[in-house]
């Protein structure tokens, strides 16, 4: 393990995904969301195919074992990046970020829900903790739902970002089924190549001729969705989840320097606090996670090996 080279891996793929976000919103007045999610889709594939080809796991690095697993997995996964692609053109990106870190908030949830795995008090309190923090964020949202159409915009806004979160979760809990029998290399691909297929089926409610500008943009944020995929999933072989998962949060703070410097979006009081409390619960989440993992494994090698007891 190389724990420093995983961070810096995951540091690029965070760094990738708030650029190719932002390459979105600046596109997101003219290109609806269903299409912007083709371009993002679309052109991660080659990426990830010359990844494989690169490492030798082309042939079988795409072979699966559940094929409808792929496809309900791609299904909600396009769903959460469609909503979030439409959140982008309604809300300022550090709120969309912020109001995205209630997907690992809601993992918990679910995983209690699908895979019935035991939640104590200590990340039931967490994910307490975490939702106070969407709600302080979503609240002045909310509260102008009847006023002018600007600030009900954005409240829909607010709400759509946050479904999308919810279908991230699930996105989740599919992976950690899938991940028992499935290669990561399959799940990627084939994500990508599902949200390709899905994405056609939204030219009917009005795509358009992205203008020269706007069409470099998406195919670049094809490509750096693609690219940062890669560094992820990379991040892993080098280093344990635990340890490069709370770099997860380093997104809020390009997402505020970008969101200024580009977009001219300053980030207000509600929004930053707001933030702050679900990050913290994220990293509670996480080191609970860690500690729990090390409790398991000195169990594991308290109990030694099977028919050796």
């Amino acid at each position: 393990m190389a724990p420093l080279k995983g961070i810096a891996f995951k540091l690029c793929a965070v760094i990738l995904f708030i650029a190719m976000a932002s390459l979105i919103k600046a596109t997101a007045d003219h290109v609806p969301p269903g299409e912007a999610v083709f371009f993002r889709s679309f052109f991660a594939i080659p990426v990830i195919l010359a990844w494989l080809a690169l490492r030798g796991d082309l042939s079988t690095g795409l072979q699966v074992r559940s094929p409808m697993g792929h496809f309900w997995r791609g299904l909600v996964g396009t769903c959460a990046m469609g909503l979030g692609f439409a959140g982008l053109g309604l809300l300022p990106l550090p709120e969309v970020t912020a109001l995205g870190y209630t997907a690992p908030l809601l993992v918990v949830v679910f995983a209690a829900m699908f895979l019935d795995e035991k939640v104590g008090l200590f990340r039931i309190g967490a994910v307490a903790l975490g939702l106070v923090g969407v709600l302080i964020v979503l609240a002045p949202r909310l509260t102008t739902l009847s006023g002018p159409t600007v600030q009900t915009t954005e409240a829909v806004g607010a709400v759509v970002v946050l479904l999308g979160a919810t279908c991230a979760a699930l996105a989740q809990i599919y992976i950690r089924k899938m991940v028992r029998t499935e290669q990561t290399s399959a799940i990627v691909f084939y994500f990508s190549l599902t949200s390709t297929t899905l994405s056609l089926l939204t030219i009917p409610f009005g795509w358009v001729l992205p203008e020269g500008r706007e069409l470099v943009m998406l195919i670049l944020a094809g490509l750096l969705g693609g690219t940062g995929q890669i560094f992820l999933t990379s991040s892993y072989r080098f280093a344990d989840a635990s340890v490069i998962a709370p770099f997860d949060y380093a997104s809020m703070l390009f997402a505020l320097v970008i969101g200024y410097a580009v977009f001219d979006e300053v980030p207000t009081r509600p929004m930053l606090l707001g933030a702050a409390l679900v990050i913290a619960a994220g990293i509670i989440i996480i080191l609970r996670e860690r500690h729990l993992g090390l409790q398991r494994g000195k169990a594991r090698q308290a109990k030694g090996p099977q028919g050796f007891n």
